[in-house]
């Protein structure tokens, strides 16, 4: 039987992004985490793996979407909404909008690397076939400093 605080994570799929996050962290990574979710439960979670991988496109994101695309059977998620603890580059931004994902909830925002509310604003273009809703800055300071303590160890 799952212990309570186990059974409360596997609800919550920031919960469960900011735990990917962290062991990515660990295995060196940046600590960017994503879950996918829908009506039943989270379908999948990934941290970033670009080092592991040896995969420049192996974003949390990126790897969420395709952990859910295969437990689901479907290259489209229309009925599923992705929770990043980044805001997304423009090459997930472009795999959300493919994916036909219906909600994005990011928490810390990414002045330099975002392509949400950021950069070239990937969602408002006029090429973007389909835009998620969006909604931004949802557990922003837990991401900021999982972020900020990661690259400052690495200065070190």
């Amino acid at each position: 039987m799952k212990g309570r605080s186990e059974t409360l994570m596997r609800d919550d799929p920031f919960a469960e992004a900011f735990e990917a996050a962290r062991q990515a962290a660990l295995e060196g990574e940046v600590p960017v985490g994503a879950a996918l979710a829908r009506a039943g439960g989270i379908v999948a979670v990934a941290g970033n793996r670009t080092l592991r991988d040896r995969d420049p496109t192996a974003h949390a994101e990126i790897l969420a979407i395709r952990a859910a695309c295969a437990e689901l059977g479907s290259e489209r998620l229309p009925d599923c909404d992705l929770y990043v603890t980044l805001e997304p580059c423009a090459m997930c931004a472009g795999a959300i909008s493919l994916a036909r994902i219906r909600r994005l909830y990011f928490s810390a925002q990414d002045p330099k690397g975002g392509a949400v509310e950021h950069g070239g604003r990937f969602f408002s273009q006029p090429t973007c076939h389909h835009a998620p809703e969006v909604y931004g800055g949802l557990r922003e300071s837990e991401a900021a400093q999982l972020l900020r303590a990661f690259f400052q160890a690495r200065r070190i």
